[in-house]
């Protein structure tokens, strides 16, 4: 018998957009065209369109049922709050694997620790900014990499836990992450989900204001 759910994952539709053309080529080259030309940013106007219908298609989804948003929340939590949608938080990187494959035991807000596994570290370029996410697969599911992190928003704009990204797993070491789908663990809408919390190291020295925040209510109520 169950007694907590695990962490739920969303996926509406492919987490990667663009890059055709890198997914051809060996990873090694691929890398090499990242780091030395500027990408070309998604056309605002179909990335707008279909992230903001993603997000319409996620709030109806919740407001259909009682799960992960309790009926008793809905009218407080939905539609989901969320920063502006800036293509700028749509990032290339590219992920330097770790030797260091053994099962990590990731703390969760249960108490009781999920096995990951660690597979490297996306490397990219945010705002100007240099930055890096230890990346992890889940023992069980390893096709997607999750990528738990906080920021400076954590707390007072977002959950004070962090956010989490999820991305589709390829063989070329070349992804993109997309900050403006980042997205508040489960567990901020219903306590009895099991929520993973990001390592020390995915404590982001920045603010990101992408992806899924907290109600305004609730920010106050933190203060």
């Amino acid at each position: 018998m169950l007694l907590k759910r695990r962490k739920a994952r969303w996926f509406v539709g492919p987490s990667l957009h663009g890059l055709p053309a890198l997914s051809a080529l060996p990873a090694l080259a691929a890398a090499c065209l990242l780091v030395s030309c500027s990408p070309r940013p998604p056309e605002p106007k179909d990335y707008t369109a279909r992230l903001a219908a993603d997000r319409a298609a996620k709030d109806a989804a919740f407001q259909s049922g009682s799960d992960p948003v309790p009926a008793a929340r809905h009218a407080e939590l939905l539609p989901l709050a969320y920063f502006p949608i800036d293509p700028g938080y749509d990032v290339p990187a590219v992920l330097k694997p770790t030797d260091d494959r053994t099962v990590f035991q990731m703390p969760t807000s249960s108490g009781a620790p999920r096995d990951m596994r660690r597979v490297g570290s996306l490397e990219f370029t945010l705002k100007g900014l240099p930055l890096k996410l230890t990346t992890f697969v889940e023992v069980a599911t390893p096709t997607h990499l999750f990528v738990a992190f906080s920021d400076l928003t954590s707390g007072n704009e977002t959950y004070p836990a962090g956010r989490y990204v999820d991305i589709d797993r390829n063989s070329t070491g070349i992804y993109e992450i997309d900050f403006n789908r980042a997205y508040n663990p489960y567990c901020y809408y219903n306590p009895t989900y099991e929520c993973p919390y990001p390592p020390p190291e995915n404590r982001l020295k920045i603010p990101v204001r992408a992806g899924e925040r907290m109600k305004r209510s609730e920010v106050g109520s933190l203060k």
